[in-house]
């Protein structure tokens, strides 16, 4: 889930601690265009408060005047954009369709249980009988989908992306906090003293085993992102060895482009297939001109997120990352 969706949760479990009347809203399908994904939540409560969104504003209001003059006791489902004329009514782009299932909240509908494997970096789901209403956590995986039938509704919470990062200086620090941001379950390998020791970030632990042996532990799958950022081309090199012969969706090196031609040739070296090598992203990162620490971090994230999207973008080898920044 997003850092939207995991802002619902928190506000959700303070309006039960309030006694207030909460409604969940599940967003379970989409059929055309449509500005958020399927399971994005939003919630919204008796005396007219709401947080989250499932269409950027066009059915919230809708929903809210829902709730609050017609309450329900179990799970329901409501559809939006079935017509051309309601579709113009709510807003909704391209003549998109919704369907989503309004859940009234009560102290057995698990949010506190679900909030708390989230916060603990867990992947779990939430099914809700959509009969009894009645709703129970238990763990997932990361490959898991959404699941919606006429009796369940099955969601899956927390981080479903990992991003690998060896090193811990200045860029890291900045890519750390916005992945997390956007729902990336952060890990990070620096084996030298020096960084460890000026690393900020308290709720983001540093391994200080050898960049080859991290990459390994922690087996990457295709929801992986590895991202070499020391500057250190041994530590950086003994991480994209074995990083290029996992399946991780990206595997980038920062550095500058005569950094990166150095560094392809070394890698030669290694037993890398052609096809491996090249799915090298060096330098990390869209092109956008980066020099500072958080403009470089901002644009490896930015590829990131185009190639989770199937984002197919022009990328010119020209992203500069400058000199070894500084430590934190």
């Amino acid at each position: 889930m997003d850092s939207v969706d995991l802002e619902v949760l928190k506000t959700v479990s303070a309006w039960q601690q309030e006694g207030a009347v909460v409604t969940l809203a599940t967003l379970v399908r989409t059929w055309g265009s449509a500005p958020r994904p399927a399971g994005a939540l939003l919630a919204l409560t008796s005396d007219g408060r709401l947080v989250g969104s499932l269409s950027g504003g066009c059915i919230e209001d809708d929903l809210l005047e829902r709730v609050q003059q017609h309450p329900i006791a179990h799970p329901e489902k409501c559809t939006y954009g079935v017509s051309a004329e309601e579709a113009a009514r709510f807003g909704l782009p391209c003549g998109g369709r919704l369907e989503v299932v309004l859940e009234p909240l009560h102290a057995e509908s698990g949010i506190d249980e679900l909030l708390q494997a989230v916060s603990e970096q867990l992947v779990v789901a939430r099914e809700l009988n959509l009969t009894t209403g009645a709703a129970h956590v238990m763990p997932a995986n990361r490959s898991d989908a959404l699941l919606c039938t006429d009796t369940v509704l099955r969601t899956i919470h927390g981080p479903r992306w990992r991003l690998l990062m060896i090193g811990a200086g200045q860029v890291s620090g900045y890519l750390a906090e916005m992945a997390l941001a956007l729902d990336y379950q952060v890990f990070i390998c620096d084996p030298r003293p020096e960084f460890q020791k000026s690393w900020r970030l308290h709720h983001v632990l540093i391994d200080s085993a050898m960049p080859d042996d991290f990459i390994l532990a922690l087996n990457p799958d295709p929801h992986t992102a590895i991202v070499a950022l020391t500057h250190d081309l041994k530590q950086d090199d003994l991480a994209l060895i074995e990083a290029l012969k996992s399946p991780a969706f990206y595997v980038g090196a920062i550095g500058s482009r005569a950094t990166q031609v150095a560094r392809r040739e070394r890698l030669a070296l290694f037993d890398l297939s052609v096809a491996q090598r090249a799915a090298l992203h060096g330098p990390a990162g869209l092109p956008i001109g980066s020099r500072t620490p958080p403009e470089i971090a901002i644009s490896i994230l930015a590829e990131l997120t185009a190639i989770r999207n199937g984002i197919t973008l022009g990328r010119e080898d020209s992203q500069t990352t400058g000199a070894p920044p500084p430590p934190l």
